[in-house]
């Protein structure tokens, strides 16, 4: 678990059938099978390099995320180590486990903030989004300020400090980052579907009288 405050603005290239992760310095040391958050993705680390790591990448990674793409290209990441249970929550709880790909729509720079627009590659999760709700962002917890288009497209407010302490001030039109949505809003969905067959109305036991004295409360 992660929460999505980055510590580290690292690079990735690709190395094989994995990548190369550098940049880990503000957090070192790092040590074999430590989590680590890559532009929102959890990656294992499989092999220690100075202040680099190597990570293997599943297909199921390669398809869901920019990170091939980010990797042909020696392109910047952000890095965040996993939650200790010591540690402050002061985003959202993240898993590390990219939901889908969204493109950047537009970039405003404002006067006290940049106002990114984001748009959903798989519609799918558009269901997910509402004002104010968190989501991941390249593995930035970062707040919805307004959804369009039945949560199609949406837009989050970026502070200063947030936007020069990570990747998002390299971002261009057009392109493509990892999104993961909060994850309340995944389980309140599976709780919602239920069937009648399987409802918690049925599987939980009416409290009388009569159920007290079955239980042996007499």
């Amino acid at each position: 678990m992660f929460t999505g405050l980055i510590q580290s603005i690292g690079t990735i290239k690709k190395n094989n059938l994995g990548v190369v992760v550098d940049g880990c310095n503000p957090f070192s040391p790092i040590k074999l099978g430590d989590s680590i958050s890559v532009d929102g993705v959890c990656l294992t680390v499989s092999e220690l390099m100075n202040d680099s790591f190597f990570a293997n990448i599943s297909e199921e990674t390669l398809k869901r995320t920019n990170l091939a793409e980010k990797a042909q290209k020696n392109g910047h990441v952000n890095l965040e180590p996993a939650l200790r249970l010591s540690d402050r929550l002061g985003g959202h709880i993240v898993s590390g486990h990219i939901d889908g790909l969204g493109e950047i729509v537009s970039i405003e720079n404002l006067k006290n903030s940049w106002n990114l627009k984001v748009m959903w590659e798989d519609l799918n999760f558009c269901r997910y989004m509402c004002d104010k709700a968190s989501i991941s962002v390249n593995g930035i917890s970062l707040t919805i300020s307004e959804i369009y288009n039945n949560g199609c497209e949406f837009s989050v407010a970026v502070i200063p400090h947030t936007w020069s302490n990570t990747c998002l001030q390299f971002l261009k039109m057009g392109e493509k980052v990892n999104l993961e949505v909060d994850l309340m809003a995944k389980y309140a969905e599976k709780l919602l579907k239920l069937d009648n067959n399987h409802s918690l109305s049925k599987k939980s036991p009416v409290i009388s009288s009569e159920w007290l004295n079955e239980q042996g409360w007499n």
